[in-house]
């Protein structure tokens, strides 16, 4: 199955996104066109998944505010991060969104994993987390967790689109204006944070490696 691989250079209006995923998870549904990864940056924005609350929008006139459709709930795009939207076949990998939220999950810890970063999975919270032991630890004693990749994904006739963003070198002060996926106690950070001088042309090499070994149809694993 052939994926194709789209890099974008400059900041994609969230809108011209939107169209084109849409057009091209048709395209694929139909055998039109191949699936793709498509890698872009946005200029600074909010999005709202469908379990978005609106409490959880605290600086509602910050930046502007989208309506993605897709799952979980309030996210930040902007430059520095690096978003991947995934046009993949789920049909083909198995049926199971669970095992597909999971793998593209594993999918971004392998590539972290190139940078000698730790990302973890942990229950109830979508997403990719790292350990903060550089951090005061928590009331409870427990050392404090970053989270540094997003994820969210629709499906339509089993093709998915939009996808996961990791953070490279983000404005963090950005993530301010929402309660990020809506949780309150953890934290937002980012490979350049983390002392780690990794550049967008670095994770998207890692992210096209780890793809052949995390994604191949066929391959689910929960």
């Amino acid at each position: 199955m052939t994926v194709d691989w789209i890099t974008t250079q400059g900041l994609t209006p969230y809108p011209e996104a939107l169209a084109f995923m849409e057009a091209r998870a048709e395209a694929i549904r139909a055998g039109t066109a191949n699936e793709c990864i498509w890698l872009v940056e946005h200029p600074p924005l909010y999005t709202s998944g469908t379990s978005a609350r609106s409490e959880d929008l605290t600086d509602p006139d910050r930046f502007p505010v989208f309506e993605a459709r897709r799952g979980g709930q309030y996210t930040y795009h902007g430059p520095g991060q690096r978003v991947a939207y995934v046009m993949l076949d789920v049909a083909a990998r198995g049926r199971d969104v669970r095992c597909f939220v999971r793998d593209l999950e594993r999918w971004v810890i392998a590539a972290l994993a190139e940078f000698n970063v730790k990302g973890q999975i942990r229950p109830g919270r979508v997403g990719v987390w790292v350990d903060r032991p550089d951090k005061p630890l928590g009331p409870d004693g427990s050392v404090q967790e970053d989270k540094i990749a997003a994820l969210g994904i629709r499906l339509r006739k089993w093709v998915s689109f939009h996808g996961l963003s990791i953070n490279v070198e983000p404005d963090l002060s950005h993530f301010d204006g929402i309660v990020p996926c809506g949780i309150r106690d953890h934290g937002v950070t980012s490979l350049v944070d983390l002392g780690l001088p990794v550049t967008m042309t670095d994770l998207d090499l890692a992210l096209r490696r780890t793809f052949l070994t995390e994604m191949e149809p066929g391959r689910i694993s929960c």
